[in-house]
């Protein structure tokens, strides 16, 4: 039971990073019906300026957390302008191929300029254990799930309950119903890649603070953001927190008793059975957007 009790911990831990790095994505998609194949890179970059920011700066974890919200926001906010508004209202195929270079752009960026060596952030809290009864998790850990917890918050009040935020639902409802309202829909669509963006790389800081980050890691990243995306249903906000929990889950489980060497293949079985039994997901509206 002691170690059943210790997988789910971390199972929960992993759910947490999965989840929030997985919201930015179904915002975009629900929102711009953009499948960004880009999204992992987005999360990388997250750690790499985060790297940069407190290493390489000298600030401290929560000025480098900052200054990479506002630069990751700035970046997401000009790929919309200049990149995506160009294949907008094309179907989602040119989305699609203008994001698969982007990533190939971003990594080998990304590669020149700091290489392939692991990345480790510094962190605010010591890697002190800390007893939960028969659980065992560090202080970095407990206040990295915190904080994963603030943003996910954070973005939810930002979408039910600001001017932006009933853009944003609006525009997703009938983006010409919403213009015709006098809503500048450019604008809402930048700033829902910006905030998608700047959860990515959230995600990717305070994930690099308890292990390292390295260039590469963007397409598992991408893998297992479109898996809790499936698994939750697109464009759901509540989807995408409660698959990212079931992935971290379902992978704790299955490396702890089963094999830790073929974890990543749970992800698969849970996108195969998803389509099968629930293909729009777990909590999609099932609503089709003329």
């Amino acid at each position: 039971m002691d170690m059943l009790l210790q997988f789910i911990a971390n199972g929960l831990v992993s759910g947490a990073f999965y989840a929030l790095s997985a919201l930015g994505l179904t915002l975009i998609f629900g929102l711009m019906r953009v499948v960004n194949f880009a999204h992992g890179e987005l999360y990388m970059l997250g750690g790499v300026m985060g790297w940069l920011a407190t290493t390489v700066l000298g600030l401290n974890f929560f000025a480098g957390l900052a200054l990479t919200l506002a630069v990751m926001g700035a970046c997401g906010w000009l790929v919309d302008r200049f990149l995506i508004e160009r294949v907008r209202d094309q179907g989602e195929e040119p989305s699609i191929l203008l994001t698969i270079g982007l990533s190939i752009f971003l990594t080998n960026t990304a590669l020149l300029l700091v290489g392939t060596a692991p990345l480790t952030i510094e962190g605010p809290l010591p890697n002190k254990p800390v007893f939960l009864g028969p659980v065992v998790l560090t202080e970095l850990r407990v206040f990295a799930v915190a904080a994963c917890a603030v943003l996910i918050l954070a973005a939810h009040l930002v979408i039910r309950h600001t001017r932006l935020g009933r853009a944003m639902r609006a525009t997703f409802q009938d983006p010409m119903a919403a213009r015709l309202a006098g809503i500048n829909t450019a604008r809402v669509y930048a700033s829902t890649f910006a905030l998608g963006t700047m959860l990515a790389a959230s995600a990717g800081m305070l994930l690099g603070s308890i292990y390292s980050t390295h260039v590469s890691a963007g397409g598992l990243v991408s893998l297992k953001a479109f898996v809790v995306v499936i698994l939750g249903g697109m464009g759901s906000f509540a989807g995408a927190i409660v698959g990212g929990l079931l992935l971290g889950l379902a992978e704790a489980l299955w490396g702890g008793y089963i094999s830790t060497g073929t974890v990543d293949i749970i992800g698969f079985i849970i996108v195969i059975l998803t389509l099968i039994f629930k293909p729009y997901g777990l909590f999609s509206t099932q609503v089709e957007r003329a």
